[in-house]
């Protein structure tokens, strides 16, 4: 068994008209369905859509970390 991991990392930005939380489970959603051993994420940028004056939606960027297999 090895003592060490590898990792890669992905960038992606999630949308959410609710949250920047919203945003970030629906990236993370996303990314579950292609991407194997997920293991961390971190945002890098958050922003949004103004619509009439008002939050039309979020956007949020993330690194999403995930461990190379046999590693």
């Amino acid at each position: 068994m090895s003592d060490h991991h590898v990792y890669k990392k992905t960038e992606v930005v999630g949308s959410s008209k609710e949250s920047v939380e919203a945003a970030i489970e629906n990236a993370l959603a996303e990314c579950a369905k292609s991407i194997r051993n997920m293991e961390w994420f971190e945002v890098t940028e958050t922003r949004g859509h103004i619509v009439d004056g008002k939050v039309g939606h979020y956007q949020v960027s993330l690194n999403v970390g995930f461990r190379i297999e046999n590693s």
